[in-house]
């Protein structure tokens, strides 16, 4: 019985003591269920019974004895006790507890999925960084984060388009332009423009591509290089993204908001809220109302259209693409978009704390040697995901840059995370993975196995490391649902490297395997099971951030 199935069977005991009028309350809609740091406490223990005290008006204790009266009678529990206040510890017998490793392996990719966010259709928006350039390091961290977000709201039921928002307009993309014309016509890039090895390699493809596009008139020559020199950026940027593993629903334009009159339409539509008000010959949004800092134009005097307008006409896109909430993912330099995005829904008729959730991401530094790494070659002042991938690999980059709550600036050291060790997370995970597949492997080298199902006998599984391994495999749904619900996918991560000390203790402490002339046992059998069910959850948590499970290593 995993900490789920606990939680429900504890809310059915509620219910029927509810039913049968020895308790006035509602059934709580979540029952807390923890495995307790001390085992001498049992396998699991809630508080639901504190919980529920003071709306019954009972003392905490009678609660808890009525909840454990029906709990007791339960396949396969062995023993209810109350403790404290009113603590509720429950322990198994071995049978059940080890049943859970038949329970994994046959269900193998789908064990951890649950329906926590079942049927909420999210929108989520990540990295989106300025296509004139390579995808710097905040990008990376957004594409690991994000990336692996999306797989694990995905694996609780939430219905999920990523997107990325390409700000394919504006001042930003004429400088590039200008830099790329620039670097083709053998001048050095304009005040403010971009520089770097990309540069000259998309000017030069340009010149090799378009014949004649130097003997232009210089406007015509700026617009070929602005449209064609835009989709050499992205191509190369999608190009990373695949590379790093982390793919999108929806190149989502910006220019795209402009050239169909979205973001007039937009305008119109916050108006009609009675949120859009004329001051100085520019149109305003009242986004103070809100709890933004200040109110923000949408028009200038001048006729110009603000960023903070397309912002407007891009969340009402999303909401009328069908997304209940819109999750943007932005960088550290961004936490001035907070309140006004956030005002921009409530101006629009939505929740403000419901249907839009912005996540800040900090910043990510690179150690070499105990130096920290500021320069890429190609790309002159910034380190791009390519370099991050050259120097560490996809799957250290990816793990590493997930591992931790985006609201904390991390430091990648480039010589522990190319290490074969412990002090290396992802290879500390990945081994473990190798070491459970390797007694599978050992396993057909002596020509046994686990045997069928039916002659699994899960209460072999009795030793305190194979009652911690269970109990550390039972958590994984409950760390799922939690790393969709809080859309932080680092729980995950942290969850598996725990898991992994756990079976490193399992394995050199207990014998998976008959050895010389030894006879193979039902407990080796037993043992084979708990292996596969270890090896189903790590390759199940890896495969949710987006990085391998290895057989070897």
């Amino acid at each position: 019985m995993t900490p789920a199935e606990l939680s429900q069977a504890v809310q059915a005991a509620v219910r029927t003591a509810i039913e049968a009028g020895e308790l006035t309350v509602t059934v709580p809609e979540h029952v807390t269920v923890e495995r307790p740091k001390n085992r001498d406490h049992g396998d699991y223990a809630t508080n639901v019974a504190l919980q529920l005290a003071k709306p019954a008006g009972m003392p905490p204790r009678a609660v808890a004895e009525l909840v454990a009266a029906r709990l007791r009678e339960l396949p396969g529990v062995a023993k209810v006790d109350i403790a404290g206040p009113g603590f509720l510890n429950i322990t198994f017998d071995a049978a059940t507890q080890g049943d859970l490793a038949r329970t994994i392996v046959e269900a193998g990719a789908a064990y951890g999925r649950n329906d926590a966010l079942k049927g909420l259709k999210i929108n989520l928006e990540f990295v989106s960084a300025n296509p004139t350039g390579p995808i710097h390091i905040g990008g990376v961290r957004w594409a690991a984060v994000g990336d692996s977000l999306a797989r694990v709201l995905k694996a609780t039921g939430a219905d999920v388009t990523t997107e990325y928002y390409l700000n394919d307009a504006g001042v930003q993309i004429t400088k590039f332009a200008a830099s790329l014309q620039a670097a083709a016509n053998g001048r050095p890039a304009p005040e403010d423009g971009y520089v770097g090895e990309y540069i000259a390699d998309i000017a030069k493809a340009l010149v090799e591509g378009i014949p004649g596009v130097l003997d232009l008139p210089v406007e015509q020559q700026l617009e070929t290089f602005r449209v064609e020199g835009l989709k050499l950026m992205v191509a190369e940027i999608q190009r990373s993204m695949a590379e790093f593993g982390t793919h999108f629903d929806t190149w989502f334009s910006e220019k795209s908001l402009h050239d169909s009159g979205a973001v007039e339409k937009a305008i119109e539509r916050l108006r009609e809220q009675g949120h859009v008000f004329d001051q100085d010959g520019a149109i305003w949004l009242r986004t103070t109302d809100f709890g933004d800092d200040k109110d923000r134009v949408l028009i200038k005097a001048d006729g110009e259209t603000t960023y903070f307008a397309a912002d407007a006409a891009y969340y009402l896109s999303k909401r009328d693409r069908g997304a209940e909430v819109s999750v943007y993912m932005l960088g550290a330099d961004h936490h001035g978009y907070v309140n006004r995005l956030k005002a921009i829904a409530a101006c629009a008729g939505d929740d403000m704390d419901r249907n839009i959730e912005v996540k800040i991401g900090q910043f990510v530094k690179m150690l070499r040697d105990g130096e920290e790494v500021r320069m890429s070659k190609r790309a002159g002042n910034i380190i791009t995901i390519d370099d991050v991938v050259d120097w560490i690999g996809v799957d250290a980059a990816r793990y590493t840059l997930a591992r931790s709550s985006t609201d904390s600036t991390i430091t990648l050291d480039i010589n522990v995370l190319t290490r074969q060790s412990n002090e290396n997370p992802v290879y500390y995970v990945q081994y473990a993975h190798t070491r459970m597949c390797g007694v599978a492997r050992k396993a057909g080298e002596l020509g046994v196995d686990k045997g069928a199902a039916e002659d699994f006998k899960p209460e072999l599984l009795a030793t305190q490391w194979e009652s911690d391994m269970l109990g550390a495999l039972g958590e994984f749904p409950r760390i799922l649902a939690k790393a969709g619900q809080t859309r932080e996918p680092h729980h995950v991560a942290r969850y598996l490297e725990d898991l992994a000390g756990v079976y490193h203790r399992l394995y050199d402490n207990c014998q998976f395997l008959p050895k010389g002339d030894e006879e193979m046992t039902d407990t080796n059998r037993a043992r084979l099971w708990l292996v596969e069910a270890a090896q189903t959850v790590v390759a199940n948590g890896l495969g949710l951030l987006g990085v391998t499970a290895p057989e070897r290593m």
